[in-house]
């Protein structure tokens, strides 16, 4: 790959709130990218020393020390350009930008930078032309060659087709549709996408468990900074009068369109019907999945289900040590939201969870249909088995899920891109 310094490339970052930061601290740890170039476009506290505090330290996953080199870390981050906004984070060049915010008005290609992050989860309509108002093409006539979006495409026009030159991934899933002489706009889907997405492939993938019938998740989500600390006034137009309420003092029922997402990711599941919702609890982090659903089941010759709680556990143990390692997990243990805080799979399976039930559907024929043998002449109808299956999947929706999974993804397309 291109680059400055030792030969690999400078990465952009655009926006520095959760998901900036921690792709930040990601690749400091992961040593693909030579130099970074992060975008605030806003001065932010009194000097670029505040900048680098606010890099180093860390409510929710401590400081950028340990999570590099353990307990015993202390702080290698200096100043070493106040005006051009120069740092010196652990070795590796950072520069930041705090001026612009339109992306096509950011000097990528004076600093080389040709793969950017953006993590402002403003620019999120991959259709939007960058002639006058600020949008996700404006990087690619900035200078980048292809741009990772952190979270999901959204069409400012509902319905307008996914333009030829943009595509979502989700690592581990469907990255290797990626075209480098195709794509320039790539989004990474979501938090809770990504973590459904790996709970469904290895039941997708199987013969006794890809007939679905139906789907329904509810996630147990994390509150995020789009939520207020305290009761605020609702913004106009708003729809939703909850998400207006304080974050610390309420359970807030809400949508989530992680179901939608998943189509073009996984086109197969557009079959299935599929509902989801989510519920904000006051927690910093670490969310969980509620799956429920039901299989057209197969049964053995004494009338019992193979779809049960050993087969679906027996699947997802599998998963998480064959095809799927490093990105499905599976644990027998009796787990709470803090143990998996930072956890680096895209979803922790807790297998204890695992409940299935087996009912019959009697499907009967229009008048006129007859059934073919074994079923017979006189039959007007048929018992089909129906199982239900609840399974539970912890995700640490910011770090060790998420972002773990966009560092790799964003890896996936560089080298691609630029190699």
């Amino acid at each position: 790959m291109n680059g400055a310094g030792n030969g690999q490339p400078t990465l952009g970052i655009n926006g520095l709130g959760r998901i900036g930061k921690l792709s930040l601290w990601y690749h400091l740890d992961r040593d693909n990218f030579d130099r970074f170039v992060v975008n605030l476009g806003r001065p932010v506290g009194r000097s670029l020393g505040d900048v680098a505090q606010y890099l180093e330290k860390d409510s929710t996953y401590g400081s950028l020390c340990r999570y590099l080199y353990g307990h015993r870390a202390k702080p290698e981050i200096r100043v070493v350009d106040e005006e051009r906004g120069l740092l010196d984070v652990y070795g590796k060049e950072v520069l930041v930008l705090r001026e612009e915010r339109d992306p096509a008005r950011l000097p990528w290609r004076e600093h080389g930078v040709r793969v950017v992050v953006d993590a402002t989860g403003r620019f999120v309509d991959p259709g939007a032309e960058s002639d006058g108002a600020p949008a996700l093409r404006g990087h690619i006539d900035a200078g980048a060659k292809v741009v990772v979006q952190s979270s999901p495409f959204k069409a400012a026009r509902k319905e307008a087709p996914l333009p030829d030159d943009a595509i979502m991934l989700i690592n581990g899933i469907n990255q290797q549709e990626y075209d480098p002489d195709r794509h320039r706009l790539v989004s990474a889907a979501s938090c809770t996408t990504t973590a459904l997405a790996h709970m469904l492939r290895p039941l997708l993938d199987r013969k006794l468990t890809a007939n679905m019938i139906t789907a329904g998740m509810s996630t147990i989500h994390a509150v995020t900074n789009s939520q207020p600390v305290l009761d605020a006034v609702p913004g106009a137009g708003a729809k939703d009068l909850r998400k207006s309420r304080g974050a610390l003092d309420n359970i807030v029922i809400t949508s989530t369109n992680a179901a939608r997402a998943l189509e073009p990711v996984m086109p197969e599941i557009a079959r299935v019907g599929f509902m989801a919702d989510s519920v904000r609890i006051p927690t910093s982090t670490t969310s969980l999945i509620i799956l429920n659903l039901t299989l057209q089941g197969e049964m053995t010759a004494d009338g019992n289900s193979l779809i049960n709680r050993e087969s679906i556990n027996r699947i997802y143990q599998e998963a998480a040590e064959g095809e799927a390692r490093g990105l499905v997990a599976y644990s027998e243990e009796q787990n709470v939201s803090s143990d998996l805080r930072g956890y680096d799979a895209a979803v922790v399976i807790e297998a204890v969870e695992t409940h299935t039930r087996t009912g019959f559907v009697n499907v009967r024929l229009p008048e006129g249909c007859t059934l073919p043998e074994p079923y017979g002449e006189d039959a007007d109808g048929v018992r089909i088995p129906v199982t239900h299956v609840k399974i539970f999947g912890w995700y640490d929706n910011e770090m060790g899920s998420y972002t773990h999974r966009l560092g790799e993804l964003t890896e996936h397309v560089a080298a691609r891109a630029l190699g």
